[in-house]
C-alpha cells in the first residue's frame, strides 16, 4: 500500500493522523458542494468548476463563508456535510 502525506496549511501544532475519505465512484448523481471562502475572484473560479461538474452529471450546491479571515462556522460545515457527497473549497486572489 502506498502512503500519502498531506500537509495541513493551518497553524496546527500537533498534526492529527486522519483516515482519507473514499473517493466517489462517479460524479454522476452526486451532490457536490462548492465553498467560496469570500476571497476575490473565488466566485468566478467556482462558476467554471460548477459548469464542469454539471457536465459530469453532478448536482452542485453553493456555499459561502462570511469572511476569509476566520474558519467556516460549525453550522455551515454541518450543513455542507449533511447535504453533500463531496465538497471543493475555492482559494483565490
Amino acid at each position: 500500500m502506498t502512503q500519502t502525506t498531506l500537509l495541513d496549511p493551518t497553524a496546527e501544532l500537533q498534526p492529527v493522523e486522519r483516515q482519507l475519505t473514499p473517493r466517489l465512484a462517479s460524479l454522476s448523481g452526486a451532490t457536490v458542494g462548492l465553498l467560496d471562502i469570500s476571497k476575490p475572484r473565488g466566485k468566478e473560479f467556482l462558476d467554471e468548476v460548477e459548469s464542469l461538474l454539471e457536465e459530469q452529471g453532478a448536482t452542485v450546491r453553493r456555499y459561502c463563508k462570511p469572511t476569509f479571515t476566520r474558519v467556516a462556522p460549525a453550522a455551515l460545515l454541518q450543513q455542507i456535510g449533511a447535504e453533500c457527497d463531496a465538497v471543493l473549497e475555492a482559494l483565490a486572489d
